[in-house]
């Protein structure tokens, strides 16, 4: 039996090149997804997942990897994303949770959850990075998914923008720290914010610059939580279009937002990852 010919995919195809390819081997409904806030001390790890449609539809102006935007940018690319996307799907963890499972287990189950909740099952997977398992689908871990792929890229200003509306109206709540400019990302006001007021309840305990700053940095990373420290997770209703400026509720662990067609700043920061996690 002769083997199916080789699919060569060229950088110069441009980003809609591997999911064409994919499709003209017969994986119609391709999937991107990615994360966003891995390198933040504070604030929710957000990872999402997109489906877009074959054709000119799917071909988004301005799309490209969510860092590479400018805010007012992906603010538009996000809006045609909702708006274009067969199926879309947005998942919220948060700090409370990266702390008590680790930071790579949360990513990977983030993305895995995403793409279970896409209304249109995907055929084919695209991650950003990091390969994920038990997707019942072929998949690819793409190095630099957001900057090859589309429907990656697509994923990544979905969680990105939703992030960094959280992340605004947690400035409201917690004003100190200046999340409205950071993001939550480890810059030098953030650390002095950290050194004058101490960790709130939305930082990463488990992060060492979180630990030090708390006074709790001789513990184990899933034990530097004080027990009456307690960030509330935000959740979305799955039934909404888009991700709203969301107050933080009791109850759950997860958020999950999605969409089905048809409907109507760069990261700053190091990865100051958990210590003994694989980053």
């Amino acid at each position: 039996m002769l083997a199916p010919p080789r699919t060569v995919v060229r950088r110069e195809g441009g980003l809609y090149a591997l999911e064409r390819a994919l499709q003209r081997r017969g994986f119609r409904q391709v999937a991107g997804a990615d994360e966003a806030g891995r390198g933040a001390c504070a604030g929710p790890l957000v990872a999402a997942a997109a489906i877009l449609p074959e054709g000119k539809r799917g071909e988004i102006d301005e799309l490209a990897d969510s860092k590479l935007l400018t805010p007012a940018a992906r603010e538009r690319v996000y809006d045609e994303v909702v708006a274009r996307a067969l199926a879309w799907s947005v998942v919220i963890i948060p700090p409370t949770e990266v702390d008590a499972r680790g930071l790579h287990v949360c990513n990977l189950a983030a993305m895995r959850r995403a793409l279970a909740s896409l209304s249109t099952p995907p055929e084919y997977v695209l991650t950003d990075g990091f390969p994920v398992d038990g997707l019942g689908v072929p998949g690819l871990a793409v190095w630099k998914g957001d900057r090859v792929a589309a429907c990656v890229a697509a994923a990544s200003v979905l969680a990105k923008v939703t992030r960094d509306r959280l992340m605004v109206q947690l400035h409201d709540q917690f004003p100190a720290y200046g999340f409205a400019v950071h993001k939550g990302y480890i810059t030098d006001e953030h650390t002095a914010a950290l050194r004058e007021h101490g960790p709130c309840a939305e930082h990463r305990f488990s992060y060492v610059n979180v630990a030090a700053a708390s006074g709790r940095g001789n513990r184990p990373p899933r034990a530097r939580r004080p027990g009456l420290v307690e960030a509330a997770p935000v959740l979305f209703d799955a039934s909404e279009a888009q991700p709203p400026m969301l107050p933080a509720v009791a109850g759950g662990t997860v958020g999950v937002a999605s969409g089905d067609q048809p409907q109507p700043s760069p990261c700053v920061g190091e990865d100051e990852a958990m210590e003994g996690e694989k980053r």
